[in-house]
């Protein structure tokens, strides 16, 4: 049964005519990334939080450049707080390849003590030529480099989609008007109002993107249904959240979620909670590394409901856990960029593509049965309860700083 707070919404609905192939950790998503880029003959334009120009993300700067310097249009994108400096060196060499960059919301001098910087560029979006997407939640960054950790020992679980169809056409949509934006308030803080106009005017793709077809992404694509499915602060501010609840009020079998950051709020935990008293088994992959304080302890107020629920909860043990990915029932599947916390459901800007092929959920489910069977550390009632009492205070806390902050916005949770 579909949950009540999907009642009044339409999703979009998965359309035939895709490729999509997966694409595990950076190992995988730059080789195709840079394959792509560098077949490229009319326009790249990258979207993504982090661009760390070091280790093997190296070698998606490096694509961009040449590109750039065979004449292909290229645009690249990255948030202020993800990516709040480009290398001087990488300036100089991005703008003498002939690369447009630009920075979204830089902090400036009050950095997030305005409400208003709280609200991030957190998709990890590219495409190329109009034919060929990416979108996932891998950065630009080596996969053994951690922000927060620092060297990993072995590569952070992450996962990206090569998408070719028509929700391509819907991604380069979305990247345009970002990008249009973007140039209008540059504009405007030039005074040069007219020109800023134009801009919010503009948002023709460049290049001919008439000719949109299912291309043959090789070895171990799959043929089906899929679309793309945004989250912003406009008309898509909830879309996300809502294609999981649908899918997970109407789960029959099983809900297999494997997600960083998760701090479901009241709906999602609801919907969970429901669709295990009808009997679906839910099983949650998890961050199981500490990185950030709110992150961390927030959630373990929220971990312990689940549990007396009789949800099955596993962190991640070999590395970071950077994944944002679902399948329920084998048969409806997400990859994107989407947390399952306030950030990402209620402030930033996320992309996810949901597919409803068979093949491809089955293909995901199988992946992510196997780390969770033989990477994943249960997580029990006892061991949280048990845990020394200052920590469970810093939990109690952590929660209600997280609220607060959300409060602060205008958001309850």
């Amino acid at each position: 049964m579909a949950s009540p707070a999907t009642d009044n919404w339409r999703p979009a609905r998965p359309q035939p005519g895709h490729r999509l192939l997966l694409l595990q950790g950076g190992d995988a998503f730059f080789p195709a990334l840079v394959a792509a880029m560098d077949a490229a003959v009319q326009s790249v334009h990258l979207e993504t939080y982090i661009f760390e120009f070091a280790g093997s993300a190296l070698q998606v700067a490096e694509a961009l450049e040449r590109a750039a310097r065979r004449g292909v249009h290229v645009r690249l994108v990255v948030d202020g707080i993800g990516t709040p400096h480009i290398p001087t060196e990488w300036q100089q060499r991005l703008a003498s390849a002939g690369v447009y960059w630009r920075v979204y919301a830089p902090l400036g001098r009050f950095g997030l003590a305005l409400p208003s910087n709280w609200r991030r560029l957190h998709r990890k979006l590219c495409v190329v030529d109009g034919s060929v997407g990416f979108c996932g939640g891998i950065n630009i960054i080596d996969d053994l480099d951690d922000v927060a950790l620092g060297r990993l020992a072995h590569p952070r679980l992450d996962f990206s989609l090569q998408v070719s169809g028509p929700l391509v056409a819907d991604m380069t949509e979305t990247m345009e008007r970002l990008w249009w934006r973007l140039q209008a308030v540059r504009k405007a803080r030039q005074r040069e109002f007219r020109a800023a106009w134009d801009a919010l005017r503009a948002g023709t793709p460049v290049g001919d993107f008439s000719s949109l077809f299912a291309s043959d992404l090789g070895h171990g694509a799959h043929a089906g249904n899929a679309a793309l499915v945004l989250r912003d602060n406009l008309r898509h501010r909830h879309d996300i959240e809502r294609a999981y609840l649908k899918a997970i009020g109407e789960s029959h079998h099983e809900v297999l979620i494997a997600n960083a950051y998760f701090i479901p709020g009241r709906k999602l935990r609801r919907a969970l909670t429901m669709a295990v008293a009808r009997g679906v088994r839910v099983r949650l992959l998890l961050q199981g590394k500490y990185e950030h304080f709110l992150q961390y302890h927030a959630a373990r107020p929220v971990f312990h409901q689940l549990l007396r629920a009789g949800i099955e909860i596993y962190e991640y043990v070999p590395s970071a856990l950077h994944a944002k990915v679902a399948v329920v029932d084998q048969r409806w599947a997400t990859v994107g960029s989407t947390n399952l916390d306030p950030l990402s459901l209620l402030l930033a800007r996320e992309a996810n593509v949901v597919s409803a092929d068979e093949g491809f959920a089955k293909a995901l489910h199988e992946r992510l049965d196997h780390i969770v069977t033989h990477q994943g550390r249960a997580l029990q009632l006892h061991d949280l309860a048990a845990r020394p009492w200052p920590q469970r205070a810093l939990d109690r806390l952590a929660f209600m700083v997280m609220r607060a902050t959300l409060f602060v916005t205008g958001h309850r949770y």
